[in-house]
């Protein structure tokens, strides 16, 4: 039996609310809300957060057949767990995604800096946040710009910093389960092409380009991608 399992980052609501569709569909899945988010502490680094999803799926016996799926800080946490404990892992289908640090337009850090401290750039910040989402459905992505709200700025930036500090390139070549990258084009960041990296560096992955999602693909285009999660277990 396969165990699917949703991580999510600091978008899209930054907590498991953005696997919706995902949690309703794909029965007995599972997506937990990371610490720092919504309550807790967060990890530190994508090590740490790999280590508290671990501990989380075991303590509800879940340690086998893993399926992991994330995007961004999810997508990292799901390539850093497939590397360290391959035997417990089926598959991971990951999007949004680097092996090295990310580089990012000059102020990203400062913009959620300064909208901890003023109410405009909060607002500023805010409205960021819904324009990435501006391909979900209004009133999920309503529902979603309001846990952003209670998770706040701050721990966007802890994540976007926790992002740009993997790399995993001395490491991705010996990556055993399966892999699935995913792309939206319609990203309205317009960022690298990370993903064609990964995928040239795995031998046997597959890369899907989506011309219809942007940054945050299973929230966008549900049916879609729960197609496409489903045609890659059936093929593990």
């Amino acid at each position: 039996m396969t165990n699917l399992v949703f991580l999510h980052g600091p978008g899209a609501g930054a907590c498991a609310d953005a696997y919706e569709y995902q949690l309703k569909h794909f029965k007995g899945s599972v997506a937990p809300t990371l610490p720092g988010h919504l309550g807790g502490t967060p990890c530190g680094d994508v090590k740490g957060y790999t280590e508290w999803v671990r501990g989380w799926l075991w303590a509800q016996g879940l340690n086998k057949d893993l399926v992991l799926v994330g995007y961004t800080l999810g997508a990292s946490i799901a390539l850093q767990y497939a590397l360290d404990y391959p035997e417990e892992v089926k598959g991971i289908v990951i999007m949004t995604v680097a092996m090295r640090p990310k580089t990012r337009p000059a102020g990203t850090y400062d913009m959620r800096v300064r909208a901890a401290a003023d109410p405009k750039a909060y607002e500023e910040w805010l409205a960021f946040n819904r324009h990435a989402m501006f391909l979900v459905e209004p009133g999920l992505r309503d529902r979603l710009l309001e846990r952003h709200r209670q998770v706040g700025p701050l721990s966007q930036l802890e994540d976007l910093k926790t992002i740009d500090a993997f790399d995993v390139r001395d490491r991705i070549a010996t990556l055993k389960p399966k892999l699935l990258l995913l792309r939206g084009l319609k990203d309205p960041g317009k960022p690298p092409e990370y993903e064609k990296e990964i995928h040239e560096a795995v031998p046997g992955s597959k890369y899907v380009k989506l011309d219809d999602a942007g940054h945050f693909p299973p929230t966008e285009i549900p049916a879609k991608v729960n197609k496409l999660i489903e045609e890659f277990v059936a093929g593990i």
